[in-house]
């Protein structure tokens, strides 16, 4: 199938290298230095894994050059840059074009749908820990890389042998794939860690160790994650697993020096997905009444502090 990759940083960049490196035919959209490095010398993913590699020459230009119409489209920008993806989207997908949004924040794909009538547009999630090195360098310091993507309730299926096409493509270019009948479970559950980490990340202005060890700092990510939790049976979300448990093996298993890219973000000045991770997550609690305390205070200090 032909792929385009929207946003080649840590995700995008290793979803569509690994496809390409398969064999795949895949397009990387970026901008900047990034682009111009992966044009003059392609890109390169750095593992500890399976050693360094590089796609060279690479596909990839800018979103107003690009003009084809993709069998998949991997959208895996962050949640602030979706406002100008999803134009790009509008105008290159076909009827026959399936959407896998890839992002941090929970819900995207139903965003996305609404936006976009007429095009499928999945939801999906995923695990990893990669980011740019450097302009046309992807660093992935650990193995994981689990990709989860599906139809919401409801939805139209009628590509769904696309999706199952894609499960075997991935699964073959060494990303360990899960095309899920209950995506929104497994959304909201990858959400469980993603969301409380950054946010608790940001509010005490720590690293991983900060929250490996007991004490105040590690209550206060895991009362994170049971509001998370408490949302989900709000909502009729069921988890076969204890999501504490389960955060907080993920949090065991991260290098002690690991941060969000919202930590990133926010300590190099720039617009970061606050809204998504944490305002939305109050929002939520609203909505289905569930007392979301941890939350709020982190909310209220990001709004004092007028962190974007």
């Amino acid at each position: 199938m032909k792929y385009l990759i929207v946003g080649t940083g840590g995700t995008g960049g290793c979803i569509g290298a690994y496809l390409a490196l398969a064999g795949n035919d895949v397009t990387f959209i970026a901008r900047g230095r990034h682009l111009a490095v992966m044009k003059e010398h392609g890109l390169m993913v750095k593992t500890s894994h399976r050693g360094d590699f590089v796609i060279s020459p690479v596909q990839a230009c800018t979103m107003e050059e690009y003009t084809d119409t993709p069998d998949v489209i991997f959208v895996c920008v962050k949640y602030y840059g979706l406002a100008d993806t999803i134009p790009l989207v509008r105008r290159v997908a076909g009827k026959n074009t399936l959407v896998v949004p890839i992002l941090n924040v929970f819900g995207t794909g139903e965003i996305m749908q609404q936006e976009l009538p007429g095009i499928t547009v999945l939801d999906g999630c995923i695990y990893i820990f990669a980011m740019i090195a450097e302009p046309g360098v992807i660093a992935q310091p650990t193995k994981n890389l689990r990709v989860f993507y599906g139809f919401r309730d409801g939805q139209d299926r009628s590509l769904v042998s696309v999706a199952e096409k894609l499960e075997v493509e991935l699964d073959r270019a060494g990303i360990e794939a899960h095309f899920s009948k209950n995506i929104r479970r497994d959304a909201l559950q990858k959400f469980s860690f993603v969301s409380p980490m950054g946010a608790a990340g940001l509010y005490f202005h720590a690293t991983a160790s900060a929250f490996m060890e007991p004490g105040e700092k590690q209550e206060f990510f895991i009362g994170l994650v049971r509001e998370i939790s408490a949302l989900g049976k709000a909502m009729g979300v069921v988890f076969n697993v204890d999501l504490t448990v389960v955060s907080m093996k993920i949090m065991k298993n991260l290098a002690e020096d690991s941060q969000t890219s919202m930590q990133r973000d926010v300590a190099g000045g720039g617009t970061s997905e606050i809204d998504g991770l944490v305002h939305q997550v109050v929002a939520l609690g609203e909505r289905y009444h569930v007392p979301v305390p941890f939350y709020t205070k982190v909310s209220a200090w990001a709004k004092r502090e007028n962190i974007r």
